[in-house]
């Protein structure tokens, strides 16, 4: 049986007191969930920056010791032209010689140089890791405490909010796709977090432009869905003023 436009109104404006209850909760923690998550990302990107140190360090290591095999091998070839320089028979292999130890010996001196090169940036590398992984661990702490205080908050607010999801499950179901489309979208763009509301003092509950009064009694009869002409939101019904009788009374005693 299909629902009357009353019961769709009833059913998705009980889910908005729902959602509102819900946004409250959520209001309560304020910006800590934000915080928390950036703070997640800012020190995973550390994370991935002290990766890089590590490696180029480990990289610069590497180079150092190639350098150092190179000097060996140039020692080996030195010590080897050496000893055939003992034994040359003309100038011209004497001088051949003579060039192989000075191009040798300059093969020793510019892995010297690299060497301390790569000394130099190892060293710059350290201090940067060093001053990063400080900086990490500062921002761990305050990562710490936030998660310390969302966890206190959530656990505070934990049981009703786990009941009223529950509920907003059950309401939701009584509420057909479309309108919950709908809902859903004109949630998204108000910034209250209100798509269903009542007209209070003859004006919309989500952004107070009047509602006139031929439109206030379309809404009354519930017989048809209605939208605020200026934010687009569902109007539920109107609540009417009804001055308390007691006090009424008073005034007119007050008067005489």
């Amino acid at each position: 049986m299909e629902s009357t436009v009353a019961q769709k109104l009833e059913a998705i404006y009980n889910l908005q007191l729902i959602d509102s209850r819900l946004d409250a909760i959520v209001k309560v923690r304020g910006a800590l969930p934000e915080e928390v998550q950036d703070l997640e990302d800012e020190i995973a990107g550390y994370g991935t920056r002290l990766e890089k140190f590590k490696r180029d360090i480990e990289a610069f290591e590497d180079d150092i010791k190639r350098y150092k095999e190179n000097i060996k091998e140039s020692e080996k070839l030195i010590k080897k032209y050496q000893e055939q320089q003992m034994n040359v028979r003309n100038n011209r292999e004497y001088d051949a010689i003579t060039k192989e130890l000075e191009l040798q010996d300059l093969e020793i001196q510019v892995s010297k140089k690299k060497i301390s090169e790569a000394g130099v940036k190892i060293d710059s590398k350290k201090a940067d890791l060093e001053e990063l992984s400080n900086l990490m661990k500062d921002r761990q702490k305050d990562l710490d405490l936030k998660k310390d205080e969302l966890s206190t908050i959530v656990a505070e607010s934990e049981s009703e909010e786990s009941k009223l999801r529950a509920e907003k499950e059950k309401a939701a179901k009584k509420v057909e796709d479309r309108l919950i489309k709908s809902y859903t979208k004109i949630r998204a763009n108000a910034k209250n977090g209100l798509a269903v509301v009542m007209v209070k003092r003859g004006a919309c509950g989500g952004c107070f432009n009047t509602v006139p009064p031929q439109r206030q009694a379309d809404i009354r009869e519930k017989k048809k869905l209605i939208v605020c002409e200026h934010c687009g939101r569902i109007l539920a019904g109107v609540e009417d003023e009804i001055e308390d009788e007691t006090v009424k009374t008073k005034r007119r005693t007050a008067k005489a």
